[in-house]
């Protein structure tokens, strides 16, 4: 093995530990509290050594953030590309549930992603297409229901969208027919994830004592509302 090689392999290592590290810290302090000097400290390494790899907190935030949304991603696409295609119900069912065990199973992670915004940090650009894997599953979802004729066409198809050009135009023709898809898809995506957010940050508290049907009833109503059928 070449000098270099083992050069590579030794940051390799240690990039993995400092990541697995700020991980652990998330869980414990929180993503306001993490910083790369932190890290250092608990690495018994001296900060400058650990910002050759991390150059900022952000930077190592951002590791983190595309970690948690691919991983949720991937437990979505996995539950809902398990069910039949023709099952347009059965991948909206999978989806969801997915989302909510993945959020309960990872909940530090979770409030990274969707809880209060960390002070300081924006997101780079590099972080929206992980961000969006599971709204592009509920997009997926609309666009083959509508071509099954298993989707309610809206009162008012010819109605305009609210959501920008761009958006609607990842949906394909499916929009020209049915100006709403859009909007239902994005309603979906943040019904879920509110209804997710309510149970993982206590908001619900005294009111839900059956969580699990609950989520039950709310994504059958929702399913409803957006018009699967």
């Amino acid at each position: 093995m070449t000098a270099a090689n083992v050069r590579a392999r030794v940051r390799e290592q240690l990039t993995s530990e400092i990541v697995d590290l700020a991980r652990r810290m998330l869980t414990t302090e929180g993503a306001a509290a993490l910083s790369v000097r932190a890290l250092a400290r608990e690495l018994g390494m001296a900060s400058s050594a650990v910002y050759r790899y991390f150059p900022s907190r952000d930077e190592l935030l951002t590791v983190l953030i595309l970690e948690a949304y691919n991983a949720l991603g991937e437990a979505a696409e996995r539950a809902e590309g398990a069910v039949p295609r023709e099952d347009i119900i059965g991948r909206w069912r999978a989806t969801c549930l997915a989302v909510r065990e993945w959020a309960l199973a990872h909940p530090h992670e979770y409030a990274l992603l969707y809880g209060s915004p960390v002070p300081g940090y924006a997101a780079p650009q590099a972080t929206i297409g992980p961000a969006t894997r599971v709204a592009e599953l509920f997009v997926k979802l609309l666009v083959d229901g509508h071509a099954a004729g298993r989707l309610a066409v809206s009162a008012a198809p010819d109605a305009q969208s609210a959501l920008a050009p761009d958006v609607l135009s990842r949906m394909g023709p499916a929009t020209q027919a049915d100006a709403s898809l859009g909007d239902r898809a994005v309603l979906a995506w943040v019904s879920i994830y509110g209804t997710i957010s309510f149970e993982l940050f206590g908001h619900l508290h005294n009111v839900v004592v059956d969580y699990p049907t609950f989520f039950d009833h709310a994504i059958d109503r929702l399913a409803d509302m957006i018009g699967l059928r």
